[in-house]
């Protein structure tokens, strides 16, 4: 597959650490670092008339991630108070210290509803020893008892260390709505697929989106079946949020939630669709003989997958899996526990 054509308005110019990039006028760039390979999140800070700054995503709940905080607000945000915290979606890397933040500065917090009870639900089961539920899954998607005992050693609550405590109310912002920030219209435009109601910001005037994880310009997010929602399509609401946000203009500044600013959306989003189609056909291709999820990973993954990625490759895998069962394209079979899937006739 070709690589989309993709241009860098800010070409190597990146921030760094404790750095803003301006984008435009009142509208900053930064980044929050993390542990892991993707070694930072993006966030972006908009002035407001008051003085004040509104966030937009914020980092995990770690020791890195804070004290890049501490030395923000020391530094160049210096005497500046955060009067509003957005968060795109879910996941600890974007919403792991808007507890913290909102807490310091008594501000509201403004995320779309589906995902802050997400987060409030999976923060709040602090309980150590994993569900008998969770090891069923594993064991469903064909994990060895090697891999059950090795994803159990690590715990059930690390999502709740690395997410700050969320304020007990919110701010619900909905598909279609505009905010006013920076004394400028967004819209918000809600996909799905990689988190259940994930939130993009766009900027229709000056032609920007803040895109989270919607939308990433070298890598695709994952999108992967939970325990949460077994029988969920999340690789159909992937597609169509996809064909979603091809309705807006295509020369748009995209702003993502990991690497660099990007324009050519598009591009992008034809090759995203294309990729997880050629995967779907690939995993389509090898259930001529029934296969759990784990037996399809050399049809999704150019990389051998181990422990440390195990749990998102299986996610992916039943994603795609499930998809083909909603098109009529595969059938599943429960056989004492594990999920086999086989061409349908």
């Amino acid at each position: 597959m070709h690589a989309p054509t993709l241009t860098y308005p800010f070409g190597e110019n990146t921030p760094a650490p404790g750095e803003l990039i301006a984008i435009a006028p009142g509208l900053h760039w930064w980044r929050v670092p993390m542990s892991g390979p993707l070694k930072h999140v993006n966030g972006y800070l908009i002035d407001e008339a008051d003085g004040g700054i509104t966030v937009i995503d914020t980092g995990p709940n770690s020791q890195v991630s804070l004290e890049a905080w501490e030395a923000l607000l020391a530094g160049p945000l210096a005497g500046r108070t955060v009067t509003r915290v957005i968060c795109t979606h879910m996941h600890p890397d974007h919403v792991g210290l808007a507890g913290w933040l909102c807490r310091r500065h008594a501000a509201p917090l403004l995320m779309t509803r589906a995902e802050w009870l997400m987060v409030r639900m999976l923060a709040a089961d602090r309980r150590d020893e994993v569900p008998p539920e969770m090891v069923a899954f594993w064991r469903a998607a064909g994990w060895d008892d090697a891999q059950v005992a090795n994803a159990s050693e690590r715990g059930w609550s690390n999502f709740a260390r690395i997410v700050s405590h969320l304020p007990l109310g919110f701010v619900r912002i909905r598909d279609g709505d505009t905010l006013t920030l920076g004394g400028r219209d967004w819209r918000v435009v809600v996909g799905s697929g990689h988190s259940p109601e994930h939130a993009c910001l766009l900027d229709a005037e000056r032609g920007i989106l803040i895109a989270g994880d919607q939308v990433l310009p070298r890598i695709s997010s994952n999108v992967s079946l939970t325990v949460s929602e077994p029988d969920a399509d999340p690789l159909g609401e992937w597609l169509d949020s996809i064909a979603k946000l091809k309705q807006l203009p295509a020369d748009l500044l995209v702003l993502p939630g990991h690497g660099d600013p990007f324009r050519g959306l598009h591009p992008r989003l034809d090759a995203l669709d294309t990729e997880h189609r050629e995967r779907l056909d690939a995993v389509e291709a090898i259930l001529d003989a029934p296969r759990r999820a784990v037996d399809c990973f050399g049809a999704l993954f150019r990389r051998p997958i181990g422990p440390d990625v195990l749990g998102m490759a299986t996610g992916e895998s039943l994603a795609h899996l499930r998809r083909l069962e909603v098109e009529g394209r595969a059938t599943r079979e429960d056989r004492h526990g594990v999920w086999w899937y086989s061409r349908a006739a």
